[in-house]
């Protein structure tokens, strides 16, 4: 059989490539003579920049930033084999696991060290970006993000605004011209796959702020100053973003990274699918195998395996996923082109187990499903 695996990481236990290793290893010890074709996959989210230097053969960079809370921190970006594209994620600069739950406050948390790693990437020399921006830990509107880039954000008083949702409140006039030149000649592609608006209650405070720590009040205040904020970015910019599918994703980065740097939004599995090649092996394929750690109804709506299904589908192709727990059942992962999803697990235990286990796991139910296929569906 020609088999392509691409699989999801396996959060806190497996990245893309490993997970991709173990299920490959499983098929080898029930048939050697299959074609496997390992391409590890990512939806924009954790391990989307691994994903793509493993599909570039490119390398990790790191690059000293200012953290969500201020702070110096080392994060991480990756630059392609050819060096034209940088990859990053913003949760390595700016990201919700950066910040102790006791300490999460979106009025504080900046998104200034994602745009240092913009930065650094212009500086690599990249002129194509791509920027997925799951895991946030801010509601700053992209602001700080905008600031480490050139921009010149100003209160009433003719003062640079703060970090975070302060600064975002204190919002009066917006100056883009000494912004980095260089971001005009750059491609800069955001790995994003919510489509809420900058504000309301469908906006990015309502929905997201609560996660990042804002009180009932404090999302209020957020939604207010986005509110502001939008106003002053038509009078000053002359671009109106606050309704656009996708303004409110990451706090508000959406849309800024719309507003300051004239990027593109588009949904993380497809710019994956893109840049790996993923569609020429599929073509040529008999079965897909996808997977990641936890399949629910969040998979439904733009994860890793549900683009990996429907694409697999485009070619009338079996897809199965496998994953630590699988939460929905085989109707609701019919409409997403998979045809059975089964979990690693075989006996009941903890998630510190199952993580510490999950080559292992991963390996014997991979080497199950091929037997599987050998046996009740023919196929040798």
């Amino acid at each position: 059989m020609n088999i392509v695996i691409a699989p999801d990481s396996f959060k806190e236990s497996l990245t893309a490539a490993e997970a991709a290793s173990a299920i490959a290893r499983g098929i080898q010890l029930v048939s050697d003579e299959d074609q496997l074709h390992m391409v590890p996959m990512a939806d924009g989210g954790e391990g989307t920049v691994q994903s793509l230097i493993d599909a570039t053969n490119g390398e990790l960079k790191s690059e000293q930033v200012i953290g969500p809370l201020g702070s110096l921190i080392t994060a991480e970006y990756g630059v392609s084999g050819d060096g034209d594209t940088a990859f990053i994620e913003m949760a390595s600069a700016s990201g919700l696991e950066l910040v102790p739950p006791t300490e999460r406050d979106p009025m504080r948390t900046t998104t200034y060290g994602t745009g240092q790693l913009i930065q650094a990437a212009l500086d690599q020399g990249a002129r194509h970006i791509i920027l997925g921006i799951g895991g946030s830990a801010t509601n700053d509107g992209g602001i700080g993000m905008a600031q480490a880039l050139g921009a010149s954000i100003k209160d009433e008083h003719g003062e640079e605004v703060e970090y975070g949702g302060q600064g975002l409140q204190q919002v009066a006039n917006i100056d883009i011209s000494n912004m980095d030149e260089r971001l005009q000649s750059t491609r800069l592609e955001v790995a994003c796959d919510v489509d809420n608006p900058l504000t309301g209650e469908e906006g990015a405070s309502f929905v997201f702020g609560p996660q990042k720590g804002a009180s009932e009040e404090m999302v209020k205040e957020l939604d207010q100053a986005m509110e502001k904020y939008a106003t002053v970015m038509v009078r000053d910019l002359g671009l109106n973003v606050e309704n656009t599918a996708g303004a409110g994703a990451a706090g508000g980065l959406g849309a800024g990274l719309l507003a300051f740097a004239k990027a593109e939004l588009k949904p993380g599995i497809d710019l994956v699918i893109k840049i790996t090649g993923l569609e020429s092996f599929i073509k040529r394929a008999d079965l897909v195998i996808t997977g990641e750690g936890r399949m629910d109804g969040q998979t439904m709506h733009g994860k890793t395996p549900a683009g990996v299904g429907k694409l697999a589908k485009k070619y009338d192709l079996p897809v199965f996923a496998i994953a630590g727990t699988v939460e929905v059942d085989y109707l609701q992962l019919e409409e997403t082109g998979i045809d059975a999803a089964f979990s690693m697990l075989n006996r009941p235990m903890s998630l510190e187990d199952a993580i510490a286990e999950s080559t292992s796991l991963l390996v014997q139910k991979s080497a199950n499903l091929r037997r599987l296929l050998q046996f009740q569906l023919g196929m040798n």
